[in-house]
């Protein structure tokens, strides 16, 4: 009997692909790794017998990552990091998934490869091939007769079963151009990283940061929200008028009395003046006007299409504009249904379904949501449309529903991407809205002025999407060309010019999409990155707000080197990348052209360093101007802070750390360094048990160390 080996990306996977593959008849056993069970069943395989070991690693098995030599912060320039010597290290030691791979892999004859299906998963391919290689058996000629790949987008049963009835092999291009991304990535992140973090930290105060990271992705993510708040801050705001008039609804003079009127506001033509004087010579004109004459009624029936299928930068801009979720938080979510076999693989670009995809069988399934169960019956009863022609990105189909689920099986946040999901699918397979667009011409004496409605008329998709649909409010009344229509009030309207408000995620994410920043599985990473660095506030409605030091980053990069915040270099580099994916670009010359780039341009940044650091010092106060003593938690490197005056002690806000200042007898350590701040002592110590993780450094003026010195000789 011959023996194959099934890896997954994740446990959940691995469980859901056996027991499909083994029609439930599988046997679950522990292995060396406590996350990573193993599932066997016997089914045919190549027209023999086959004992299949399924199984699955945590994500990526290796990181990519400089020898220890090269880990040391104060000992390693950091310009060194673009040629020192990297390798690849466990991602996770204490899961022990090589160990679990050698030992199942052993004596196998096959190794098929469950990863999912984008250039991440391709790259841990290679991982689980370079661990399990060794291990199988030689009875075969070639490689590639004993090692498959299988493509799948979703675990249903017929995706699952067509996966494993026409494997293939593992794509070696799309996993180097991962490789070169993440080498590009750390040498080049790590680089700016040291540099300025090593540089800045220490001489002010008040700049409480842990890392004053760098990132080829990060930082022009970080761009666009300076650059969005630059443009709020130049804003002059002018004012300007606006001749308002209201009408009644009615359409003639005799039902002014109507107990059920209402107004309606008129668009004045002439649109904002920005002379006060000007504005009241109109109005005055027409002040004693009390009839608005109509003098033309245009109708015409319009289409809203409905959406193309739903890829992942979509339903993450959805997310956070519409749900009130970030990026990161719903794709942790939509992993998570797609693990749990609810939805398909939420990472693509794809906005277009293939021919041969079972649109109606996904209706069967959803028809049992009680939401929108009577629209899916309409639908199935009707006949559907082959949803719109999007974007065929080549890599999953779009995200689509899987199976039913009740408001009662998914937690409130889950529930809410399902049932959007849900939502859009069927609002891909609905007609267009049609509706009604009236635009009504008015006179008032000389004065032009406007008006439109929208009439529903046919509801099309937006029977589940129904805040897309124009409502009663949207309606004119039935207007007729030559009536006369009572003015209710006319005024002048005192207003100022607005700016724009900071950018939301929905439109940060748009912006990265446009501008080639990151891929649509890496955008919530870089987002979310900006924010826990303290660069970014995410404020109501999810704008993004830089903050004092985001701002003074970028301003400094904009000051040395604007390539280093545009997004032009990071999508050119993407471009190379994408290259590599396809087979048409070398992966070394890449790499190296992308890393002599950066190198050239590290080395004016280090040379320029001051140029920001004047900006530092106008925005943060220097430690030398403090004239306190200060430390660093040895945990998160953030600023203790002296909670009593009287026991000297320090706080660490995030670690919960307190330390108290030398008194009496507790010091096991006593070290004086120099310090470059005049009049300032620079003095390091250990005590009692917390020296093992937390590091001590005072800086105190002269006279207080005096006092440290006495007592400590004194004890």
């Amino acid at each position: 009997m011959r023996t194959a080996l099934m890896v997954a990306e994740k446990p959940s996977l691995a469980k859901s692909i056996a027991q499909i593959l083994s029609n439930g008849s599988v046997q679950t056993r522990k292995s060396v790794s406590n996350a990573c069970p193993v599932h066997e069943f016997i089914e045919t395989f190549n027209g023999e017998a086959t004992l299949f070991k399924m199984t699955s690693v945590c994500g990526h098995v290796m990181a990519l990552d400089f020898i220890p030599k090269y880990n040391s912060w104060d000992k390693v320039d950091p310009i060194e990091l673009f040629e020192a010597t990297t390798k690849k290290k466990l991602s996770n030691p204490e899961l022990h998934i090589p160990q679990l791979l050698q030992k199942e892999g052993l004596g196998c004859d096959y190794l098929i490869l469950w990863l999912d299906c984008d250039k991440e998963g391709e790259n841990i391919c290679y991982e689980v091939l370079d661990i399990v290689r060794p291990q199988l058996r030689k009875w075969y000629q070639r490689e590639s007769q004993a090692v498959f790949r299988a493509k799948f987008s979703a675990l249903t049963e017929r995706e699952i079963h067509e996966a494993m009835s026409n494997l293939g092999q593992p794509n070696l291009h799309e996993a180097r151009a991962v490789d070169a991304r993440q080498e590009l990535d750390l040498r080049v992140g790590c680089a700016f990283t040291r540099f300025q973090t090593k540089y800045f930290q220490g001489k002010y105060s008040n700049l409480d940061s842990t890392l004053i990271s760098f990132g080829p992705c990060q930082t022009p993510t970080l761009g666009f929200c300076v650059e969005r708040y630059d443009k709020i801050q130049n804003f002059k705001p002018e004012p300007y008028w606006l001749l308002h008039v209201e009408q009644l609804k009615e359409n003639c003079v005799c039902q002014i009395q109507s107990a059920s009127r209402k107004a309606v506001s008129l668009e004045w033509q002439r649109g904002a003046i920005f002379d006060v004087e000007v504005a009241r010579y109109f109005l005055n004109n027409i002040k004693n006007v009390q009839h608005a004459l109509v003098t033309s009624v245009k109708t015409k029936e319009s289409v809203r299409p409905r959406p193309l299928a739903l890829n992942t930068v979509e339903l993450m801009r959805v997310a956070s504009s519409g749900l009130g979720m970030g990026p990161q938080h719903t794709m942790q979510l939509a992993e998570k249904l797609y693990t749990q076999g609810y939805i398909s693989y939420p990472r693509t670009e794809t906005t277009s379904y293939p021919d041969s995809f079972d649109l109606k069988e996904v209706l069967h399934h959803l028809r049992a949501v009680r939401p929108y169960s009577e629209a899916v019956q309409d639908l199935l009863s009707s006949g559907i449309n082959r949803p719109r022609k999007g974007h065929d990105a080549g890599d999953h189909p779009p995200i689509t529903p899987l199976k039913a689920a009740q408001r009662d099986d998914l937690d409130g946040n889950a529930w809410k991407i399902y049932d959007y999901i849900s939502r859009h699918f069927i609002a891909t397979l609905c007609e267009d809205m049609v509706f009604l667009q009236t635009t009504v011409q008015l006179e008032v004496g000389e004065e032009k002025f406007s008006c439109q409605g929208m009439q529903l008329l046919e509801r099309g998709f937006t029977a589940v999407f129904p805040w897309q649909a124009p409502g009663p409010d949207d309606i004119l009344p039935p207007l007729e060309e030559g009536s006369l229509c009572p003015i209710l009030e006319m005024k002048l309207l005192d207003k100022m010019t607005q700016p724009p408000d900071y950018l939301t995620e929905a439109e940060l994410i748009t912006l990265m999409e446009k501008h080639g920043i990151g891929t649509d599985a890496s955008i919530p990473t870089h987002i979310n990155n900006i924010c826990e660095r303290h660069y970014v506030t995410v404020e109501s409605g999810r704008r993004l707000k830089p903050t004092k030091l985001g701002l003074v980053l970028v301003q400094g990069y904009n000051q040395i080197d604007q390539d280093l915040v545009l997004p032009t270099m990071r999508a050119a580099v993407e471009r190379q990348l994408n290259l590599i994916a396809h087979g048409k670009a070398d992966f070394h010359q890449v790499l190296k052209h992308g890393l002599n780039i950066f190198l050239l341009k590290f080395v004016h940044f280090v040379t320029s360093i001051f140029a920001m650091d004047d900006l530092f010092s106008q925005t943060f106060m220097a430690l030398a101007d403090s004239g306190r003593p200060f430390t660093r938690c040895g945990k998160c490197r953030r600023f203790l802070k002296l909670t009593s005056k009287t026991n000297n002690q320090l706080h660490c806000q995030i670690c919960h750390e307190t330390l108290a200042l030398p008194r009496g007898g507790n010091i096991r350590e006593f070290k004086e360094y120099e310090c470059p701040l005049d009049g300032y002592q620079l003095v390091h110590w250990s005590e009692g048990p917390k020296a093992k993780f937390l590091v001590k450094l005072f800086i105190f003026k002269l006279s207080d160390l005096s006092v440290l010195q006495q007592e400590y000789h004194d004890n």
